[in-house]
């Protein structure tokens, strides 16, 4: 199962259309958001897709985000914490401006992968059996340009 991984659109909503194309073109349909969509107007635009969206720090709607999303596909989750499987592989994800949550769920052993966001710079790395990604900024062109991360769980 592939899955997509997105993070800081910052209501930056032309790069996050041509995002979710990219991912309906690809057939994904699960999408997780490492936060910082910023407003409920911007995520309408993820409907569609089963959403795991985590809060992040400029999420002003983070609460009515959650809401809408979930009320649209029963399927899809919010929180500041993601925790879960998909497709037997656990994943835990969180928006990365909480001091030291990213490292504390990797460093636990518990995951597979942890997803985060927040600094707005690309990242895969190990931390003993975890795969660690930042999907990097949709919202941004500071650090390498707008992107994304497709992944393969197999």
């Amino acid at each position: 199962m592939r899955i997509g991984i997105l993070s800081d659109t910052h209501n930056r909503t032309g790069a996050l259309r041509n995002a979710l194309q990219t991912l309906h073109n690809q057939d994904i349909d699960t999408l997780f958001h490492c936060g910082d969509v910023t407003t409920l107007e911007t995520a309408r635009l993820l409907v569609g897709f089963t959403v795991h969206y985590v809060f992040g720090n400029g999420d002003v709607d983070a609460h009515e985000i959650h809401n809408m999303l979930t009320a649209a596909n029963p399927e899809s989750s919010g929180g500041l914490v993601f925790t879960g499987q998909i497709d037997g592989v656990r994943i835990a994800a969180t928006h990365g401006h909480i001091a030291g949550k990213v490292i504390a769920l990797a460093a636990s052993g518990e995951y597979d992968y942890v997803f985060h966001g927040h600094t707005h710079v690309q990242k895969d790395e190990t931390l003993g059996r975890t795969r660690i990604i930042n999907p990097g900024a949709l919202g941004s062109n500071r650090y390498g340009g707008r992107c994304l991360c497709i992944l393969d769980l197999k």
